[in-house]
């Protein structure tokens, strides 16, 4: 469970749990092939729901990114009724913190959000868990809001597993079905409103920083 130290609610940090690193790849960008299948693009906006640990890292990276129009932190795979930090803090709820990210697939297309989404926004190779934070709340998952999105997905899930880009370690992202549902007001654009607080300086601000040198040309300026 990740720190907060905002009124009302507690973390690993008030439990007096070690912020310490772990293996994986927070701190740079896994080199990966682009998909070879991808959702084509149609007019309008598009919608993307991806979970990968702390909902404030994937906010932050993905708010980052051209084309990408809003992303927002919530709640992914469980009940409307338990749809709340409380209860999903229980690892009892079914949901997955994740993010909800509207795009202009003219801009950017799904595929190369979920390119975004192996190489920097999380580690894909940690089962239900991410960095610091532990439980299937934290775990890495798909949730396609379309047949071709599913079938996008799975097709680079076999092509990265291919590839073998994260040096033998087995790629453990799930493809999942179930609504979504927004988080509380505290959690949207953490990480933009405190670029402070520990947990953003030692988890997400180096996702972002991996995002902007190894993808610039994908970075709104």
């Amino acid at each position: 469970m990740k720190p907060l130290w905002i009124a009302g609610v507690t973390g690993a940090a008030a439990l007096g749990i070690a912020l310490t690193a772990t293996p994986g790849h927070a701190e740079r960008a896994v080199p990966l092939p682009a998909p070879a299948a991808d959702v084509p693009a149609g007019k309008g906006r598009a919608v993307a729901v991806l979970a990968g640990g702390c909902f404030w890292g994937m906010e932050a990276v993905f708010e980052q990114v051209k084309g990408v129009t809003d992303v927002t932190s919530g709640y992914a795979g469980g009940d409307r009724a338990t749809a709340n930090y409380r209860a999903v803090s229980t690892e009892r709820t079914r949901h997955a913190e994740a993010v909800r990210i509207t795009y202009d697939p003219a801009v950017v297309s799904y595929g190369r959000l979920l390119q975004l989404y192996f190489s920097v926004a999380h580690d894909p190779t940690q089962l239900n868990r991410q960095g610091p934070d532990r439980g299937p709340s934290y775990r890495s998952a798909i949730f396609p809001q379309s047949r071709e999105q599913a079938a996008v997905a799975a097709r680079y899930i076999a092509q990265l597993k291919k590839a073998n880009p994260y040096d033998g370690r087995p790629i453990v992202t799930r493809i999942e079905q179930g609504g979504f549902f927004p988080a509380e007001a505290e959690h949207q654009d953490f990480a933009r409103r405190n670029p402070r607080h520990p947990y953003i300086v030692r988890w997400d601000a180096p996702k972002v920083a991996a995002l902007r040198s190894a993808y610039p040309r994908l970075v709104r300026g």
